[in-house]
């Protein structure tokens, strides 16, 4: 699937059971807290704090998903192309980091 086919995805779920999509305020709120819910089992099960029984079975990858909807939602409702955004990205990010990481010796 490429990301122009989930934005249509996306969409066309939204017109035919979502009724319609939530405004743009909301659906910013609502990547904030699903945005949460990843960092709170990334920090659970991969940094120093202690998982929490009802946290165990938390799905990272479903969660993740989660962010990805709402991001494709509020990019469908401003008319952002996430295809063509993320390839000028990586351009942007090619030309001003090419030998940026190669040269931290942090990294190394």
């Amino acid at each position: 699937m490429t990301i122009k086919d989930a934005q249509k995805l996306v969409d066309d779920w939204i017109k035919t059971y979502g009724v319609r999509y939530f405004n743009e305020l909301t659906n910013m709120a609502q990547l904030t807290e699903e945005v949460g819910e990843v960092a709170r089992i990334i920090a659970r099960r991969y940094g120093e704090q202690s998982e929490k029984e009802s946290d165990k079975n938390k799905d990272l990858g479903d969660e993740m998903a989660d962010v990805l909807w709402v991001l494709i939602c509020l990019a469908n409702q401003t008319g952002i192309d996430l295809e063509q955004a993320l390839i000028k990205n990586l351009e942007k990010k090619t030309k001003r980091d090419n030998t940026r990481h190669l040269n931290n010796n942090k990294l190394t």
